[in-house]
């Protein structure tokens, strides 16, 4: 018996952290999430070539939550690590993996960035101003 890759769901997770990829980086310094503070309290939107777009929330202690491209709802845990920021997806459940990618330090609301994905498809990343109604729906999937 083989247990299915659910690429959109671990796309989510694989997604903000390629998004979230750049030249400038967080000290590592013991950092428990000031290099990712800009995060906290808006949301990093991911939009594909197709036009769709997805949501992803960092929270303070190592929370995150997200909506993705057919509005499932995901939800997460996330970790520095030197100088990456590292995802666990929790829900749904995934095999278990975790991707790290450099987080850029100097990150502010109403930057966009082109990234790519985890699978190599070419994504603009927009970290936007406040949480909107929808980070209430992915929180209530956690």
């Amino acid at each position: 018996m083989s247990i299915p890759f659910r690429r959109p769901a671990f796309g989510v997770a694989v997604v903000l952290l390629s998004a979230l990829s750049g030249a400038a980086f967080a000290d590592p310094a013991g950092d428990t999430g000031s290099a990712i503070a800009a995060a906290f309290g808006n949301t990093v939107t991911t939009t594909y070539p197709d036009g769709r777009s997805q949501q992803i929330w960092l929270q303070p202690g190592g929370l995150w939550t997200g909506l993705g491209r057919t509005h499932a709802p995901f939800a997460g845990t996330w970790d520095l690590k030197g100088q990456k920021i590292c995802l666990k997806q929790k829900k749904p459940p995934t095999l278990g993996l975790s991707y790290c990618a450099p987080f850029p330090a100097n990150a502010r609301v109403g930057d966009g960035w082109p990234s790519k994905d985890f699978f190599g498809t070419p994504i603009q990343v927009r970290l936007v101003a406040g949480q909107g109604d929808r980070v209430r729906q992915a929180t209530a999937a956690q």
